[in-house]
C-alpha cells in the first residue's frame, strides 16, 4: 500500500503531510516540524506578533514543539519551559499531571522540573504546542501552570486539528488540519 499525503500551505510554504490511521477509518495528517527550519521560522514569525506582549514565559511539551518554542521565545525575548514526558533523575522538586495523548493513545505524565518553578510561579504563561487535537496536552500544561501558581494568558499552536475548527477559536494557530473519515 502506498503512502498517502495531505498537502498543506504553512505560512506560504508547501508541505506534504503523511496520513496516519489512528483508529479504524480515522486518519490524521502527521505534522512534524523537527528539522524543518523553514517551517519553524515561518510559524514563529506569524505567531510571535499575535501573542500577548506582557507574558513572562512560554511553556511547551516535549518533543516536536520545542524548536517552535525556542524560535518564538527568541522573537519575544522570553524564557521557555519544557514540560517533560518522563521524569529524569536530575529533576529535583518536580511536579506532574497525567494526560491522555491522541498520538500514543495512552495516558502520559507531564513533568515540570523544580528548576523551572520560578519561571511559572506568579507569572503569566503562554502555552505553545505543535498540533492541538483533543486538547489533552494543552489541559495538562494548563494544570501544571495553575498548580505551580502561574496564570495562562494565551494558548497557541502551529495547527489545530479536527473537522470543527470553531472548537479551537480561542487558540492562536496558523491553520487547522482536518481529520479524514472513511
Amino acid at each position: 500500500m502506498s503512502q498517502e499525503y495531505y498537502t498543506v500551505q504553512i505560512c506560504g510554504l508547501t508541505r506534504h503531510l503523511p496520513l496516519f490511521e489512528v483508529a479504524p477509518g480515522v486518519r490524521i495528517a502527521i505534522f512534524n516540524m523537527l528539522g524543518d527550519y523553514e517551517v519553524v521560522e515561518a510559524i514563529a514569525d506569524e505567531l510571535a506578533p499575535r501573542l500577548p506582549k506582557d507574558a513572562d514565559a512560554l511553556m511547551t511539551a516535549e518533543v516536536k514543539s520545542i524548536p517552535l518554542a525556542h524560535a518564538v521565545a527568541v522573537r519575544m525575548r522570553l524564557p521557555y519551559i519544557v514540560a517533560r514526558k518522563t521524569k529524569k533523575p536530575y529533576m529535583v522538586g518536580a511536579t506532574s499531571v497525567e494526560v491522555l495523548s491522541i498520538t500514543t493513545g495512552a495516558p502520559q505524565t507531564l513533568w515540570l522540573d523544580g528548576k523551572d518553578l520560578s519561571l511559572v510561579q506568579g507569572k503569566r504563561i503562554i502555552l505553545l504546542d505543535d498540533v492541538i487535537s483533543t486538547g489533552s496536552t494543552l489541559a495538562g500544561m494548563r494544570k501544571l501552570v495553575e498548580s505551580s501558581g502561574g496564570q495562562v494568558v494565551a494558548e497557541a499552536a502551529a495547527f489545530t486539528e479536527g473537522n470543527d475548527p470553531a472548537q479551537w477559536k480561542h487558540i492562536l494557530a496558523t491553520g487547522n488540519l482536518p481529520v479524514f473519515l472513511g
